[in-house]
């Protein structure tokens, strides 16, 4: 008896002993670390970066997981080598490795144009008309290995709303849906998916819960497809994380009041992200915001207030292009204070930052 209760309490150390250790491993962790993960940010007005700029200091010092790309950040004298080295120093200034993101869809969103000597792209539009995979496979696989040669590790792209409103202004009109079919929708997203994964560069599915039945632009103010919205929207997410082929999730800026009474923006929206996106739909992988000073957010919520919102929400990664014509520049340091702040008052919880936290490391580490 006396052996069996020694080895007991061997037992009961042992697991004692693995349990502070996995605790001190988590504490061990910064809070500032965890939250400049969550922080998305544009890198300036570059097309040449130089070796002093505020960003590289802002990611040296922690305050961003990730950086996107825009046109204006193309050099147009020396378009693929200024692009490399501009990514080189990101790169290098990055601790933990950075998320180096760009909207390249193909089409009318498209910022590496064969103009700058990039290979040519086709709008979802037009493929998913020809509806031939092969066809499909053969763009992406060019913008794919395009993204991997020069160090972009995710891109913003396919693009999954379903052309309900063929005169949608920001979606069937500029050719970014590939059917009005769900189906149609999901087959080429997943030939998309495998081969940007093929060339070691991660995806993004958007805009859930659904864009393409939209009459309005939520860059201009907001976007309420309440009467219009249907259920096949959300059939191509549902495909493709049954197929298992979903990196991450960008949220819409668009009211839905049939999925949140409370009609709050799909980025905003506990109801949306965190009973439909991850309850009803299972999806355990990482949110990220469409541009959160995209009008239908910042002309409606307080910046501050947006940020909880969001975080309160779900969300993981919160995307702050300085893109947006009529916005305040915002710095990742100015970001970073406010959600300390929320922390430090006890408005977010530590174990919510951690939740996010764990999600996009969890992304990362599939990063060659």
């Amino acid at each position: 008896m006396k052996k069996l209760f020694a080895l007991a309490c061997i037992a009961l150390y042992s697991i004692t002993a693995i349990a502070q250790t996995l605790e001190t491993e988590k504490d061990s962790i910064s809070l500032d670390v965890m939250i400049g993960q969550m922080i998305l940010t544009g890198i300036g007005d570059y097309s040449y970066l130089e070796k002093d700029a505020n960003i590289l200091d802002e990611i040296k010092a922690g305050k961003v997981g990730g950086v996107i790309f825009f046109e204006k950040n193309i050099n147009t004298e020396h378009p693929k080598k200024q692009l490399k080295r501009t990514i080189d120093l990101l790169t290098e200034a990055a601790t933990i490795p950075l998320f180096i993101s760009i909207d390249e869809e193909g089409g009318r969103v498209n910022r590496l144009k064969p103009k700058y000597g990039f290979p040519e792209t086709k709008q979802a539009g037009e493929l998913g008309a020809m509806n031939n995979l092969d066809t499909t496979t053969f763009y992406a696989n060019n913008t794919a290995s395009t993204l991997n040669e020069f160090g972009f590790n995710l891109n913003y792209a396919p693009d999954v709303d379903v052309a309900i409103n063929p005169d949608n202004p920001v979606i069937a009109k500029l050719g970014r849906s590939y059917s009005n079919d769900p189906k149609i929708v999901a087959a080429h997203a997943q030939a998309v998916i495998d081969v940007h994964r093929s060339n070691g560069v991660l995806t993004t599915l958007k805009h859930f819960p659904g864009h393409g039945s939209s009459k309005n632009d939520s860059h201009l103010g907001v976007a309420d497809v309440s009467n219009t919205w249907q259920f096949a929207e959300l059939m191509p997410y549902k495909y493709l994380l049954d197929s298992g082929r979903i990196d991450g999730v960008m949220t819409a800026h668009i009211i839905n009041e049939h999925l949140d009474p409370s009609k709050l923006p799909a980025t905003l929206s506990p109801y949306i992200i965190s009973n439909i996106l991850r309850g009803v739909l299972g999806y355990e992988g990482v949110v990220f915001t469409d541009d959160m000073q995209m009008h239908a957010i910042s002309k409606n919520f307080g910046f501050e207030e947006s940020i909880k919102m969001a975080i309160h929400a779900g969300v993981d990664v919160m995307l702050f292009c300085n893109n947006v014509p009529g916005n305040e520049r915002r710095t990742p340091s100015q970001i970073h204070t406010i959600i300390s702040n929320y922390v430090t008052s006890g408005e977010i919880s530590v174990d919510r930052i951690q939740t996010s936290y764990n999600r996009i490391m969890k992304l990362k580490s599939t990063f060659e």
